[in-house]
């Protein structure tokens, strides 16, 4: 059952409840303002940031949200040719962007090479435009680098994980020079602790952990300790 599909069952179910949970059709709120190239500061050259693809956005920020040094995440979109996009536009599939999370964090806390690896042990790197029950190239899997180090990071690690899998399949993730992130809505932002139980049914329906779990065993989620 796909995201969509889930969503909308979701909405018509917390239409009838007394939970009081806000319905998806409420779920309207303005898209946060397009990012800019912000002024340097001191605190901002003590940061970097990451951009990983994972599927749905939803279920990539917890992950990085747990870990020491990681300063915030953002759901949105990149890699794709429409300026602005909407999540209607970007989930009809002719954007050419797909879902993504931004990390900000602090290279003196913990190292991009710590983020790779949480990264591969929470998505499906054998599959091509899709993860888990989501399926088109609006899901796809892929770093988007933002230096030549970064490249360099993620290039040794695809090879790390092609040599050291024990599962069968092509790693087929994109590694790609980031271009524009566009923030998602507000409604998508840390949607995990703001709707835990939509979140849930729908992560525990698309059939996320259990793949995860065929595919990294005890490093599933998390990565290597």
């Amino acid at each position: 059952m796909s995201r969509t599909t889930i969503v909308r069952l979701l909405a018509f179910v917390a239409s009838l409840s007394v939970l009081g949970l806000v319905a998806v059709s409420a779920q309207t709120s303005a898209k946060k303002s397009t990012p800019v190239a912000p002024a340097k500061s001191a605190a901002a050259e003590k940061t970097a940031r990451a951009i990983f693809a994972g599927g749905c956005f939803w279920c990539m920020e917890g992950p990085f949200d747990k870990l020491s040094g990681v300063l915030s995440t953002t759901s949105g979109y990149i890699a794709g040719s429409k300026k602005d996009p909407t999540y209607q536009e970007v989930s009809a599939g002719w954007t050419g962007h797909t879902e993504a999370v931004e990390i900000v964090y602090d290279p003196a806390r913990i190292s991009y090479e710590k983020l790779l690896d949480v990264f591969w042990h929470n998505i499906d790197p054998t599959v091509k435009n899709a993860q888990f029950c989501d399926q088109g190239s609006q899901y796809r899997s892929g770093i988007f680098y933002t230096d030549p180090a970064q490249k360099a990071a993620a290039e040794t690690s695809r090879a790390v994980i092609d040599r050291s899998k024990t599962f069968k399949g092509e790693i087929v993730t994109e590694i790609t020079a980031a271009t524009v992130f566009y923030p998602a809505e507000d409604y998508h932002q840390d949607y995990y602790v703001k709707n835990p139980i939509r979140y849930n049914y729908y992560r525990t329906g698309c059939g996320r952990d259990a793949r995860l779990k065929q595919l990294w065993g005890d490093k599933a989620g998390v990565g290597s300790k």
